[in-house]
C-alpha cells in the first residue's frame, strides 16, 4: 500500500496557493485519467472523479486543492511521522486519502464521486464547488458527501452559519471644545457594544452535539479630526449561528438585540451570510462509519463547505486528517496516524457499502 504520509508530502510539495490551482489539478490528471473505472470532467480548475456503477447509493467525497499563502513552509519535510508544511493538514492529507482510494477501489459497493474543487480558501464568489453546483450539479449529486477538512479523525457534524453586519451611528458634528453642541457616535458606538457583550450565551444541542454560538464586533472605523467630535461611526459584528436557526432568523435576533440601542437613522446591513447546516447524523452512510468505527462526534463551530451541499438537499459531514487548530499556522504539519485512520473507515465504507 502507498506511503499515505508520502503521498501528502508529494501534494505538499505542489504549490496550490488559491487562484494557482493548476498544477495540482494537472497531477490529479494525470493520476486518475487512466483508472478505467473513474470517469473524470475538469470544469475549470475543479476536478470530478466517478464511477458509474449503478449501484444503490452514492458517496461524494469533496475536498478543496488550494492553500492560504505560503508563509516560509512551501517546502515540506518529513520528521518522524510528522509532515510539515503549507496545505499539510488543510486539506492536502485529506486529499491524499481520496486519491488513494480513488486509485485502489476498482469495485465500490457504493457509486463514488470524488470531488477535487478550487478557492475555498478565498471570497465566497470564487469557490469552486459552488461553481460546479451552479454550472455542472449533475457531477456533485449524490446521497451523501463526507468532506475531508481537518478533524483530526473524528467526525464533525455539521457546521454553524456566519453572518456578518454592519453598524452605522450617526451624531452630529461639533467643535471638541463645545461637544455638547453635537453627538457624538463613537460614544455611540460603546452602547452598542455593550449591547453585544451582554448578550445572552446560547449553546444549542442538536442531535447530541452541542453547538457554541458567538457574536463578536470585528471592526470599527470613526472619526474626523483631533478636534471635530465626529458624526459616524460603524462597527462590523461577525455572527455564527447554530444550525437549529435559519440565517433569517439569525439575523432577526441581531436586530432586536440591537434595536434599544439604535436611534432613528442608524443602519444595520447585513454584508456576508452563509447558511448552517444540521448535523445529519441519522444519515444511514454517517451512522454505520461511527458505528462500526466508533468514531467519536463533535459539532463543527465553524463553517465548512458542509452547508453547500445541506443547501442542496444532500446530508453531509466532516471527517479529515490534521487538527484544524494548525491550520494556516507557519508551523502547520499533519500525523501519520490520523491519515491512515480515515483511509481506513472510508475503504471499509467504499468496499462494503452502509
Amino acid at each position: 500500500m502507498t506511503d499515505l504520509l508520502a503521498l501528502t508530502e508529494t501534494l505538499v510539495a505542489i504549490p496550490s496557493e488559491s487562484h494557482q490551482e493548476t498544477e495540482i489539478v494537472d497531477w490529479l490528471v494525470a493520476e486518475l485519467g487512466s483508472l478505467p473505472w473513474l470517469t473524470l470532467d475538469r470544469v475549470g480548475e475543479n476536478l470530478v472523479a466517478r464511477t458509474t456503477l449503478d449501484r444503490p447509493t452514492r458517496v461524494i467525497l469533496a475536498g478543496h486543492t488550494d492553500t492560504v499563502p505560503v508563509n516560509g513552509n512551501g517546502t515540506p519535510r518529513i520528521e518522524g511521522d510528522t509532515l510539515w508544511g503549507l496545505g499539510s493538514t488543510d486539506m492536502k492529507a485529506g486529499l491524499a486519502v481520496m486519491v488513494e482510494l480513488a486509485r485502489t477501489v476498482s469495485d465500490p459497493a457504493v457509486d463514488v464521486s470524488y470531488v477535487f474543487y478550487a478557492a475555498e480558501e478565498v471570497a465566497a464568489v470564487h469557490n469552486g464547488l459552488a461553481h460546479l453546483f451552479r454550472d455542472r450539479p449533475e457531477l456533485v449529486a449524490g446521497d451523501v458527501a463526507l468532506i475531508g477538512e481537518p478533524t483530526d479523525g473524528v467526525i464533525e457534524a455539521g457546521c454553524q452559519g456566519s453572518l456578518r453586519m454592519l453598524v452605522t451611528l450617526h451624531g452630529a458634528r461639533a467643535h471638541a471644545a463645545r461637544p455638547w453642541m453635537g453627538d457624538n457616535a463613537i460614544h455611540r458606538l460603546g452602547r452598542v457594544l455593550a449591547a453585544v457583550e451582554a448578550r445572552p450565551a446560547r449553546d444549542p444541542v442538536i442531535d447530541g452535539c452541542e453547538f457554541r454560538e458567538a457574536l463578536q464586533a470585528v471592526a470599527v472605523s470613526g472619526g474626523v479630526a483631533a478636534n471635530v467630535v465626529p458624526d459616524l461611526a460603524t462597527v462590523t459584528l461577525n455572527h455564527r449561528f447554530a444550525p437549529d436557526r435559519t440565517a433569517a432568523e439569525a439575523e432577526a435576533s441581531i436586530r432586536d438585540l440591537l434595536a434599544p440601542v439604535l436611534a432613528e437613522g442608524d443602519q444595520v446591513e447585513v454584508i456576508d451570510v452563509a447558511a448552517a447546516a444540521l448535523p445529519a447524523l441519522d444519515h444511514p452512510v454517517l451512522r454505520s462509519i461511527i458505528d462500526r468505527n466508533q468514531l467519536p462526534v463533535r459539532s463543527k463551530l465553524g463553517w465548512t463547505d458542509v452547508a453547500r451541499f445541506a443547501e442542496h438537499g444532500i446530508p453531509a459531514t466532516n471527517f479529515g486528517p490534521g487538527e484544524a487548530t494548525l491550520a494556516h499556522a507557519a508551523d502547520e504539519r499533519v500525523h501519520r496516524a490520523p491519515i491512515q485512520r480515515c483511509f481506513e473507515v472510508l475503504d471499509q465504507l467504499l468496499r462494503t457499502g452502509p
